[in-house]
């Protein structure tokens, strides 16, 4: 099978899955290299860019996804009718944004940080799944700990956490007392 064929099966694939696929699934259908596969996704990518298709491939961590343009979304919004999710509250933000950046990390240890109970907004992340159980810590009561999921990296537009802004960007105060961010 030529390389065209397998771009051409890989597209089909991410079409017809919609969620994003695993790349050892892609290895497993196709009966190839796992970095054979990445490989030729990065070449797809490229060319999608390159040719300013109205799809692209998204990565997280080891899967991909095909999705619109973010771009193009004034245009697909005239044609879809809007979904009612419920946005997420500062307090389920703050506490989602203490998981991401301290995971694993307990309930407790959030409350901690947050000064506040975090039960409800813990809960919420979880059904939500921008956060899952990571693992149980090794002390009495063995609590759980908490980590953020794909679905969170996808939902923020994140390859991986490293792309996370770096803690320090956030500590800088304007005259006002509010934070004033710096990025690169």
């Amino acid at each position: 099978m030529d390389k065209r064929e397998i771009k051409s099966i890989i597209e089909g694939l991410l079409f017809i899955w919609g969620e994003p696929l695993l790349a050892s699934d892609i290895t497993e259908v196709l009966d190839i290299k796992e970095n054979e596969v990445h490989l030729i996704l990065k070449e797809m990518m490229n060319d999608f860019n390159y040719n300013r298709r109205g799809l692209q491939i998204k990565q997280t961590n080891n899967s991909y996804q095909l999705t619109t343009r973010a771009e193009h979304f004034d245009w697909i919004s005239k044609l879809c009718t809007p979904r009612n999710d419920k946005k997420l509250s500062n307090a389920a933000l703050e506490t989602l944004s203490i998981i991401a950046y301290k995971q694993p990390i307990t309930r407790m240890e959030v409350e901690a940080l947050r000064g506040v109970k975090c039960d409800r907004s813990i809960n919420t992340l979880v059904q939500k799944e921008l956060v899952k159980e990571v693992g149980r810590l090794d002390k009495t009561g063995r609590p759980i700990l908490y980590g953020t999921t794909d679905d969170f990296l996808q939902y923020f537009g994140l390859t991986s956490l490293e792309q996370l802004p770096q803690l320090e960007d956030f500590t800088k105060l304007d005259e006002d007392g509010q934070l004033e961010l710096e990025f690169d």
